[in-house]
């Protein structure tokens, strides 16, 4: 635990702690208490949390996201009745004490598992204590099976009560461990979850009305052929989502090798643009888009000559036409991965301005797409901070103040300050990003390692070049122009004391280096 920071370490203990309180009254329950139900119910929670590890049913099952995991991960596919079960088969303590040995022994990522599987414990532990509470306090009849349709309400009642304090409790480690903030962190979790716990919950009722039958506990197990049906579909739908990232990142090589002088930029861009929609609080599945819009935003580079990419001097008017057409490609491209949604629209607009003077279009102010508006901002700043061979990488906060001058004009006032907002509380870690990164399920916790899922961090290069600026038009190598002192600017803005003949476009970008000139294009 000693990678968490000190608030998660506090409140995994507290959560123990309470953990501990709950179960403490079982040793004073005596012989008489089920004992041996308990027993059977926490070797069958066990053997359940084991599913994600097994290459037939579990195989590559995710873990659930961020240092929790989803709201209820911890009790996800058919391990979740089995405590429900418990919940209304045990005395509360017992209950919690049954959801321990699953928890403590399932899986858990590498990083910080220890305190992971203690967490996991814990919370399993107070929401079936607090659901066993509930069920008794609603329900006052014992179990039997001619009352099960009495106990249906009861039942409800405990599993709503379970999903509500696993997503409390989730939300406040995520805030505690991730420094997600207070807005975000409970934000659609209970309405995503809800509708699942409640179907867990009717068969963890089954399971516990056969459990008490003249069938035994041998019947009770038929319950959970569906559960384990149904974590086999789980099981190819993330088989399904594992052959797009790796689509995604087929692409993203083939222009890395393309453009050879940016390569591990999209990535960054991708992680740039989660980092902006986790602060302006978008539901995770939006989140996903955009990663996934960063990534591919300049897939179009593939339809660009690489002659042009990697031209040394400055660009034609001709050739920065061409340059200019890389986003309808990118869109050509990817028009037919159903998945991406509103990245194809990302894709296509990340050059456009407010004030209309970007391009392929012209879109001014709230008519370019929001997820547009989110990865301009994010290529600008990747672009800003990283290294080239021409210049230095800025730092941070400079990248930052040329942002915010360029805000409202250029970009989208309410992003820049999100990514601002972001990099105040998670810091930017270029080092963090690989071309592995580009699965949803790759994320990294904690200070240090980009903030919250998805908010790893850039490298990216040259000022405001990176959203709309074509380097090289106009500006001649070598005018004397200090590397790295010059700000880069989108079309039509006054760059660096430059300014084109008659009034036109001001050259965009006035480093002495030409390698760049004719490879970067519209960033």
């Amino acid at each position: 635990m000693r990678g968490l920071p000190a608030a998660a370490r506090g409140y995994i203990g507290c959560a123990a702690l309470a953990a501990a309180l709950c179960a403490a009254p079982a040793p004073r329950l005596g012989a008489g208490a089920p004992w041996s139900s308990t027993l059977a119910l926490a070797t069958l929670y066990a053997l359940c949390e084991q599913l994600p590890r097994c290459p037939v049913v579990g195989g590559r099952i995710p873990y659930g996201a961020g240092f929790a995991g989803a709201p209820g991960a911890l009790v996800a596919g058919w391990a979740s009745p089995v405590l429900l079960a418990g919940v209304f088969l045990l005395p509360p303590p017992l209950a919690a004490l049954a959801a321990v040995p699953g928890a403590l022994t399932g899986p858990a990522k590498a990083r910080s598992a220890v305190a992971r599987r203690l967490w996991h414990a814990a919370e399993a532990a107070l929401a079936c204590c607090a659901a066993a509470q509930v069920f008794r306090a609603v329900g006052h009849h014992p179990l039997s099976a001619p009352q099960f349709p009495v106990l249906l309400l009861p039942a409800a009642a405990a599993a709503t009560t379970f999903c509500a304090v696993l997503v409390a409790l989730d939300g406040g480690v995520l805030v505690a461990a991730e420094r997600r903030p207070l807005r975000t962190a409970w934000r659609g979790a209970l309405s995503r979850s809800l509708g699942p716990h409640l179907v867990h919950g009717l068969a963890g009722l089954m399971m516990a009305v056969l459990w008490r039958s003249s069938y035994g506990p041998t019947a009770a197990l038929l319950v959970l052929l569906p559960m384990c049906l149904s974590c086999w579909v789980f099981a190819q739908y993330h088989r399904e989502r594992t052959a797009h990232q790796a689509t995604i990142r087929a692409l993203v090589q083939a222009v890395d090798i393309k453009d050879r002088y940016t390569r591990g930029h999209s990535e960054r861009v991708g992680r740039a643009s989660v980092m902006i929609a986790r602060e302006l609080g978008m539901t995770e599945d939006r989140v996903e888009v955009l990663r996934f819009a960063g990534i591919l935003h300049d897939v179009g580079k593939l339809g660009v000559p690489t002659r042009l990419l990697r031209k040394d001097g400055p660009l034609t008017p001709q050739e920065r036409r061409v340059i200019e057409l890389h986003p309808e490609y990118g869109h050509e491209i990817v028009r037919g991965i159903g998945f991406l949604g509103e990245a194809r629209a990302a894709i296509l607009h990340h050059h456009e301005r407010l004030d209309g003077r970007g391009y392929p279009y012209g879109l001014m102010g709230h008519h370019i797409p929001e997820c547009a508006r989110v990865v301009a901002v994010a290529d600008a700043f990747d672009a800003m901070t990283s290294t080239r061979s021409y210049r230095r990488a800025r730092p941070v906060p400079a990248a930052v103040a040329e942002l915010r001058k360029c805000a409202g004009a250029q970009f989208d006032p309410r992003m820049v300050r999100a990514l601002a907002a972001s990099l105040d509380r998670y810091g930017w870690h270029p080092d963090l990003v690989t071309a592995a990164d580009t699965e949803p399920g790759a994320v990294r916790e904690g200070p240090g390692a980009g903030g919250p899922p998805g908010a790893g961090a850039a490298q990216g290069g040259g000022a405001v070049e990176g959203a709309g600026a074509l380097p090289g038009a106009g500006a001649m190598p070598g005018a004397g122009v200090t590397p790295g002192a010059a700000t880069v600017q989108g079309p039509g803005e006054p760059g660096a004391g430059e300014q084109g003949p008659g009034g036109q476009r001001p050259a965009r970008r006035s480093e002495p280096r030409p390698e760049e000139a004719g490879r970067k294009g519209a960033r």
